[in-house]
């Protein structure tokens, strides 16, 4: 069995990840199993550095807000704003305050210094505007849709004015109230502001979309891609607000469902543009159906990776990242019996595992699954491992 795993294994490089595939795929995904370690960041960056410069790859997107990373894209592409202002205000989730999320920004501006626009690589947030205690206000993503349209069509066409969009918005901090994830009685996600915002945001959509060959020839394609985001964001925002105001034991399912889902639609978006580099939790990027216990109940949904492959088949590629050990959380060497313990067994630091030679390769016989000590390190699920196009292993993850 361990020469069979050895026959899989080759170095974490871009020929070698491309040599697994049939073809480029148009997203190209490498997921990771925690968050927060810069040894697997640093990694991600050396990789995808190579796949910008011998594949062709021209977007580089994570699992951060997506109207923040605008103000990365902004700064890679023309040099707005400083650095450290970049880092500061264009990551959610405290991403910004990471090293290797810092050299990936310096890097994607010295690429892009002096080369035409065309050939620029670009920066994209994919996640919704959301954090673990709550999603933010719709109406910086509402009030921008709104302005783009309102500067470019008939006034006649639109389904409201800014003032009737402020009005029925109120103060930011009414959508933004942590206990309300807790507590759907805490938020405004049902009254009838918010109802009639959804009504609005579906006609402001509906309206950019009817007036795509006008909005192409009057404005440029980045900025008709921007008003598309924003749509996609104000709607889903209104939606996620909704259901967190809702009393169903289906509430925390569709909230979950709804994360994913606005993920999905991002990654999309980006394919339409190009070939994309994805980075994210494994869990986000996963092919299988995602599941887990949230106050006793059983949730189960669809990941952003399982939708954007439903859609794109073999146009979407994943890599899994595993590690062996983490032992500033208490993750020491796995069980020898489990797919990281044998993946572990093998003399190199670090490579990647050709996924579908390696289930040949263990047979009926999956891998026990590891139990990790650590709330924040998800360890591989050894069912899933059909559904990897590759697995990146690094053996030990020293302390960031």
């Amino acid at each position: 069995m361990a020469t069979d795993i050895k026959d899989t294994v080759h170095a974490v490089e871009a020929a070698a990840v491309m040599g697994l595939l049939p073809a480029r795929p148009r997203l190209l995904a490498l997921g990771e199993p925690t968050h927060g370690e810069d040894t697997l960041l640093d990694l991600r960056n050396e990789l995808f550095r190579q796949l910008v410069e011998q594949e062709g790859y021209r977007t580089i997107t994570i699992e951060s807000d997506c109207m923040m990373g605008l103000v990365v894209d902004d700064y890679v592409t023309s040099g707005t704003g400083t650095l450290d202002e970049v880092m500061a205000r264009g990551f959610s989730h405290g991403w910004g305050a990471s090293a290797a999320n810092r050299e990936l920004v310096r890097w994607m501006r010295d690429y892009n210094d002096g080369r035409p626009a065309a050939e620029q690589l670009r920066f994209a947030g994919f996640d919704g505007p959301l954090e673990i205690t709550g999603a933010a206000s719709p109406r910086q993503s509402l009030i921008a849709l709104h302005g783009y349209l309102a500067a470019q069509v008939d006034a006649d066409l639109l389904p409201c004015t800014a003032e009737i969009l402020d009005r029925l918005l109120g103060a930011d901090d009414r959508w933004t109230r942590p206990d309300a994830m807790m507590d759907p009685a805490r938020s405004v996600g049902q009254s009838a502001e918010a109802k009639e915002l959804r009504l609005l945001a579906d006609d402001l959509v509906a309206l950019l979309d009817a007036q795509t060959p006008r909005l192409l020839t009057a404005t440029s394609r980045g900025d008709w891609d921007r008003a598309r985001l924003y749509g996609r964001t104000a709607t889903g925002l209104l939606r996620y607000h909704f259901w967190m105001a809702d009393t169903s034991p289906a509430r925390m399912t569709w909230l979950v469902s709804l994360r994913d889902r606005m993920m999905a639609d991002n990654l999309l978006a980006l394919a339409e543009r190009g070939p994309t580099l994805v980075h994210a939790h494994n869990a986000h990027l996963q092919r299988d159906q995602s599941s887990m216990r949230m106050g006793g109940r059983p949730l189960e949904w669809w990941s952003a990776g399982a939708l954007v492959s439903a859609h794109l088949g073999e146009e979407y590629a994943f890599l899994a990242t595993a590690l062996g050990t983490l032992r500033h959380h208490g993750v020491d060497t796995p069980p020898p019996d489990t797919l990281e313990g044998l993946l572990y067994a093998l003399p190199e630091d670090r490579y990647v595992v050709d996924a579908p030679r390696l289930t040949a390769a263990v047979g009926d016989t999956l891998p026990a699954p590891h139990v990790s000590p650590y709330f924040g390190y998800f360890p591989l699920d050894p069912t899933h491992l059909a559904g990897y196009d590759g697995i990146v292993f690094i053996k030990d993850v020293p302390e960031s």
